[in-house]
């Protein structure tokens, strides 16, 4: 009877909850509530104190501050790059680790200290939105927000007095929103050479900590304690105006900044070859520098002459003497019409011998290709003393970073004058009323240099730098500016139109060193020039 009655109590108990499974599964499809409502969506507006405040750490800042711009595409390029970006970065941090970890390690006598595991998670940081800031410097600054609540595994193995501990970092989550600037902002890839990243406010970060297993965060009163005490340490280190420096490239290579200085005297030419049908030639000189975007120096015009003599002396700005050249070209004066080439060279300056003056008599050819029989044919002769002079090392500027610093004058700069550099940066809001194809016209002692013409463009950006050698502090003098836009189709009806002009006194230039600022175009709507320039002294 025992073992019967063993037997129908498990046969009932099957039967039974069988049968309250199935009955409980057919009143919860039939007896669901019927008072259920579909959600509804409103805007913030409509919503109640308490909502908004529950709400409001959740919502992206694009949407609380319009100073923040939607970054969506920048979320969406790192949730895909993810797993790419979590090796190299987690690479770069074993990298740079290793050799402070080697350094430190023996003053606590710790045998070795080893990332056992280090991943940073399948779950990419996201950016609530981005602000970027306009300066008259060459820098970038943008302001981005963003939050990473990551699932990391960080595993670090110490080893000391023949122990092992492991010290695991999991759950990270920081919310920070740094400032990052990129400057000198360069001309060449990838376009800048530092970048600075200061934190705006102390960042949240929030991460468990478990040694030897245990979740050492869960002790009373760590938790906060160590928080607190990292958030001050960052905040110390890299809170604004303190920043965190990273050089991306050299400056000084990017910049190519003046190493020396090559002073050219133009002496005589001989046997010149004549140009004119009728009478001779009216010969002058054209010198420039390779690399350089400076308009060419000339001599004056020795009028129907074929064995002139000038005995004139010019200074340039070397920046690589390795790569740089010396070109020469002789032409012939017309009043109407073109000048008429009558020959050219060129001098390498790695040929030179830096702080010796060289004497060279140049053959004058038709063009630098050895393999053109034109070059034969003889066209006259012309001498030049040369002479390479280097900077010397205390005559270096060490920081071409900061802004503020204004380089010495070349070595050669006349006693009591200086080298005037004007940085021609960009234009705003200039239109011409038949064509705005802009380029900057400067006038400075009766010298005239232009920049390049931009097409179809009312906001151009030209970065050119112009140099003027001169005697005497330019105290009393002014320096005339004027935006010129010249028509791109052949045609005498309207070929130029001038969108604008400003004249500068600059006695500001010599007392501060260095201006660098936006001016008002005269006889312009709306349109502003940015001008930077500084006054070099030896």
């Amino acid at each position: 009877m025992g073992v019967l009655s063993s037997v129908l109590t498990v046969i009932g108990f099957g039967i039974g909850t069988s049968i309250g499974i199935v009955i409980g599964y057919y009143m919860f499809i039939y007896y669901l509530p019927t008072d259920v409502k579909d959600p509804k969506v409103r805007p913030l507006v409509e919503e109640d104190s308490k909502t908004l405040q529950r709400m409001l750490p959740e919502i992206p800042l694009w949407v609380k501050n319009p100073d923040f711009d939607r970054v969506d595409w920048l979320n969406k390029f790192i949730e895909n790059m993810w797993p790419y970006l979590d090796t190299a970065i987690c690479t770069t941090a074993k990298n740079i680790a290793k050799p402070i970890i080697a350094e430190q390690i023996p003053k606590y006598k710790i045998k070795s200290v080893e990332f056992e595991t280090l991943t940073l998670g399948t779950l990419p940081p996201t950016f609530q939105g981005m602000k970027a800031y306009v300066t008259d410097e060459k820098e970038l600054i943008m302001e981005p927000s963003f939050k990473w609540a990551g699932n990391p595994n960080i595993l670090v193995a110490v080893k000391a007095f023949g122990l092992k501990a492991t010290i695991q970092v999991v759950d990270l989550q920081v919310f920070a929103i740094p400032r990052i600037t990129l400057k000198p902002l360069l001309g060449v890839f990838p376009c800048f050479a530092n970048i600075y990243v200061s934190l705006m406010e102390k960042p949240h970060v929030d991460f468990g900590l478990k040694l030897l297993g245990v979740d050492v965060m869960a002790i009373p009163g760590l938790y906060r304690f160590v928080q607190e005490l990292i958030k001050d340490q960052v905040a110390n280190m890299y809170l604004w105006p303190k920043a965190l420096q990273v050089q991306i490239m050299d400056p000084t290579q990017a910049m190519k900044k003046p190493v020396g200085i090559l002073d050219v005297k133009v002496l005589r030419a001989m046997k010149l070859k004549k140009k004119d049908l009728l009478g001779k030639s009216d010969p002058y000189v054209k010198l420039k520098l390779t690399e350089e975007k400076l308009t060419a120096k000339k001599t004056t015009v020795k009028h129907s002459n074929l064995n002139p003599e000038w005995n004139e002396e010019f200074n340039f700005v070397v920046k690589d003497p390795s790569t740089q050249a010396l070109e020469i070209h002789v032409y012939d004066w017309e009043q109407v019409g073109t000048h008429d080439r009558m020959g050219m060279n060129v001098v390498p300056l790695k040929d030179l011998t830096p702080d010796e003056p060289k004497v060279l008599t140049l053959d004058l050819l038709k063009n630098m290709d050895p393999n053109d029989p034109q070059n034969e044919k003889s066209r006259g002769q012309l001498v030049v003393e040369v002479l390479y002079k280097p900077f010397k090392e205390d005559e270096m500027p060490n920081d071409i970073d900061d802004s503020s610093m204004v380089q010495k004058a070349p070595e050669g700069t006349p006693a009591g004058g200086g080298l005037l550099v004007v940085i021609v940066h960009e234009a705003e809001d200039i239109e011409g009323k038949y064509h705005t194809n802009p380029h900057v016209r400067l006038l400075f002692r009766g010298e005239e240099r232009k920049t390049k013409r931009i097409k179809k463009s009312r906001d151009p950006r030209w970065e050119e730098e112009f140099q003027f050698m001169v005697d005497e502090p330019p105290t009393n003098d002014k320096i005339h500016l004027e935006v010129v836009s010249t028509s791109s189709r052949i045609g005498l009806l309207h070929p130029k139109e001038a969108l604008g002009y400003v004249t500068i006194n600059l006695a500001d230039v010599v007392n501060n060193r260095r201006i660098n600022e936006k001016y008002h175009l005269i006889d312009s709507k709306n349109g502003r020039l940015q001008i930077e320039m500084q006054w070099r002294t030896s």
